[in-house]
């Protein structure tokens, strides 16, 4: 492509040499993987800057370079003000703005994001609908997977993911958007036809000033809406009314809005919950019509993913019907409030629950469920933010019986400052295993008959991250094989 046609969204740029015949094979923000002809984009990172890396770039093969300060170098450079926004409507232009002939679905909030996208998943693949998926878990394009490390990866990475579901003549992508996503500009380029809102606490507040900054970001998917270069798409947002921070997002957006909840009068609305060990039954209404939902998800939270769902379907065009047989045999997310059964007579759930609010959530669920006792084995990540490790401690004093804190991903971090973070002014009974194995192990064969154990935190990761070093660790895998030791060797 054209370098020209490559720079032609940027609103301003400098140029250090002529780039009116220079053509661009590929683009990249890695020196390493740069290759004949291609644009090396110079990214700050937190541990690394690519303006160091320059001349690394060019003797790989770059033809150009763009940067947000001059570099010395015999290429043509390309200067911005701000590189990874920039390089998310370069990406776009490169890869031929894929985004605009797709139905892009993106999904932001604390908690429920994932679950949501995979429920949507789930509805357009029974119509008869090619999917695609970009999120925590995995990246999926009609069917193929790809693993992932950020819930919302680099502004590259999305353009080229978004093109190949083009190319895979994918119907409907369906995105999860984190705050830092937004706020770092990685969607830039991306023509959202619905945003979905589902709940707002704290979270992340090692990366955002306060909590305002934190709720500034996840709404820019909503002040962003209908600003794409597709102008002729039907735009929606659909909010949890539920959600105390509704009229904040509510106003962030020009767009038709579409409501959910439980509580607060919405267009899509649950009523008659019944929660149960098995799952979750109450009446889906809609403004077209009202159905009777059996699932086994478990647990409040869920009939608000559930709701979202709804609501995007129907936007989409989706029959009710068609959402009510695949909310009735939903397979839900790996770790989402994932059952662990091994023929033990108490309950095991493996939940990613990693704040302070989605921990009381499903302690809560697991509250209404248990007829016995709860016990929870927790803990919080290393080098992120350390205001709410005293939260998630004294929520799960306050709601379980027994709790035993325990080592999440520590990363670079000493355990003992975690855990000293942790209880520090907590009041209650826990217990503190730093071997996660162990802690698990000890929760189990504590447990007794009609007591449930909620292994938090972890959920689908298959890791444990100690001094920057990532070990295989998954909580169901080890809660299993815990169980069936046990049921040999009572």
């Amino acid at each position: 492509m054209k370098m020209k046609k490559l720079l032609e969204h940027l609103p301003f740029y400098q140029v250090t040499q002529p780039i009116s015949r220079l053509s661009v094979q590929g683009i990249s923000m890695d020196s390493r993987s740069i290759g004949p002809g291609d644009l090396f984009v110079c990214i700050r990172g937190i541990k690394v800057d690519g303006h160091d890396y320059v001349q690394d770039a060019v003797n790989n093969g770059a033809v150009a370079v763009m940067c947000e300060e001059s570099v010395d170098t015999s290429v043509p450079v390309i200067l911005v003000n701000d590189t990874v926004r920039a390089m998310a409507m370069v990406a776009s232009t490169f890869y031929g703005h894929p985004s605009e002939s797709l139905h892009v679905i993106g999904v932001t909030g604390t908690n429920g994001k994932t679950t949501i996208t995979y429920l949507l998943d789930e509805v357009f693949c029974r119509h008869k609908k090619v999917t695609g998926l970009i999120g925590t878990i995995q990246i999926c394009v009609a069917g193929k997977a790809y693993p992932v490390k950020n819930t919302t990866p680099d502004a590259l990475s999305i353009q080229k993911y978004l093109s190949m579901m083009k190319n895979s003549k994918v119907d409907t992508a369906i995105m999860e958007v984190s705050s830092h996503a937004l706020d770092q500009g990685r969607v830039y380029g991306c023509d959202f036809d619905i945003a979905i809102f589902t709940n707002l606490t704290r979270d992340h507040l090692d990366y955002h000033h306060d909590f305002d900054d934190y709720l500034r970001a996840k709404s820019l998917l909503f002040a962003q809406l209908g600003n794409g270069y597709n102008s002729g798409r039907d735009k929606y947002a659909i909010i949890n009314m539920d959600s105390p921070v509704a009229k904040r997002f509510i106003r962030s957006t020009s767009q038709p809005l579409l409501t959910y909840g439980i509580n607060q009068r919405a267009d899509i609305m649950a009523k008659d919950c019944v929660l149960k060990e098995t799952g979750t039954t109450f009446t889906l209404t809609t403004p077209e019509n009202e159905v009777r939902i059996d699932s086994p998800l478990m647990g409040l939270f869920n009939v608000y993913n559930m709701l979202a769902a709804a609501g995007a379907a129907l936007l989409s065009g989706i029959p009710l019907s068609v959402i009510q047989q695949s909310f009735n045999q939903s397979r839900g997310v790996r770790g989402r409030f994932e059952p662990v059964r091994e023929g033990q007579d108490y309950g095991v759930v493996v939940d990613y629950a990693h704040t302070p609010d989605s921990l009381e959530n499903v302690l809560k669920t697991i509250a209404e469920l248990c007829t016995g006792q709860i016990h929870v084995v927790v803990g919080c990540g290393g080098d992120r933010d350390r205001s709410k490790r005293p939260l998630m401690a004294q929520v799960a004093v306050k709601w379980a019986d027994r709790v035993i804190f325990t080592s999440d991903n520590p990363r670079t971090e000493n355990p003992n400052q975690i855990f000293k973070d942790m209880t520090n002014h907590v009041q209650g009974t826990y217990k503190v295993i730093e071997n996660r194995q162990l802690a698990i192990e000890s929760a189990l064969r504590t447990a007794a008959k009609g007591d449930v154990v909620l292994i938090a935190g972890k959920g689908h990761e298959t890791y444990q991250e100690i001094n920057g070093v990532r070990h295989h660790f998954d909580d169901c895998e080890v809660a299993r094989k815990i169980l069936r030791s046990m049921k040999e060797s009572p």
